[in-house]
């Protein structure tokens, strides 16, 4: 655990929609519950669409529709940013042990990397404003298949606790980590996919971002230039301006 970690521990210390139906009965096969725990608990109600998530990401990659991967996805982060909201709102969650039990090596998600890395190629780098608080932060690229592999990561190490049993462990975890990371990363990755659907819907093709890529060390200046790009391309047609 991180020192962060470990200070924030020590502060503390004192039914997947859009699936079709042979998915949805894995997930109802799956799912395991606490024998004292009723099913309207927090904890279980949380611990459900953590698992919803997951199992739903899983088989979007799996690129058997790949034309609903973008809606799907955008469903999915939608519910499990509704659990992250009621999990922010809640007091601190506090671990019955002061320290975390060891989990072991952390499962591998390569393999659901590179399946969205793949299946998202022509729009998966996006820029993003890591803290809209900081001023004069310059936007920085990201990619979606990142950002859903890391989320993944994150919830499953909290349901690895829940369902060893440790439910206010799983719980403290899946609070933290809300805060630390896969809130705003999946916060993140939910306005990418809204712009993406939203220029769909709205027929408003996407523009190339220049060449913004992940990969590249870029400046903040150069960022700024992308990024202004652009918005300008994107907003200078209907404002009747010139982008010349």
């Amino acid at each position: 655990m991180s020192d962060v970690t470990e200070t924030m521990r020590a502060a503390t210390q004192g039914q997947a929609t859009g699936l079709d139906q042979e998915a949805a009965q894995k997930y109802a096969a799956s799912r395991e519950r606490l024998p004292d725990q009723e099913p309207d608990s927090f904890a279980v109600q949380i611990a459900d669409q953590v698992e919803s998530f997951i199992l739903a990401v899983t088989e979007v990659a799996k690129g058997d529709e790949p034309d609903s991967a973008v809606p799907f996805l955008l469903l999915e982060v939608s519910q499990l940013l509704l659990a992250g909201g009621r999990l922010g709102a809640h007091e601190d969650i506090v671990p019955d042990e002061r320290y975390e039990p060891d989990l072991g090596p952390e499962p591998d998600v390569d393999d659901l990397r590179i399946r969205f890395a793949r299946m998202l190629e022509p729009i998966d780098v996006y820029s993003e404003v890591f803290d809209p608080y900081e001023p004069r932060k310059a936007p920085v690229p990201c990619r979606i298949s990142d950002d859903l592999a890391d989320v993944v990561t994150d919830l499953r190490h909290g349901l690895a606790h829940y369902r060893a049993g440790r439910t206010s462990e799983a719980l403290w975890w899946w609070q933290f980590s809300y805060f630390s990371n896969w809130g705003s990363t999946a916060s993140a990755t939910l306005r990418a996919l809204q712009s993406l659907v939203a220029h769909v819907r709205l027929d408003q093709p996407l523009q190339e971002l220049d060449g913004l890529d992940t990969d590249e060390d870029l400046g903040e200046k150069d960022l700024e230039e992308a990024a202004g790009r652009v918005m300008l391309e994107e907003i200078a047609g209907p404002l009747g301006l010139k982008t010349t």
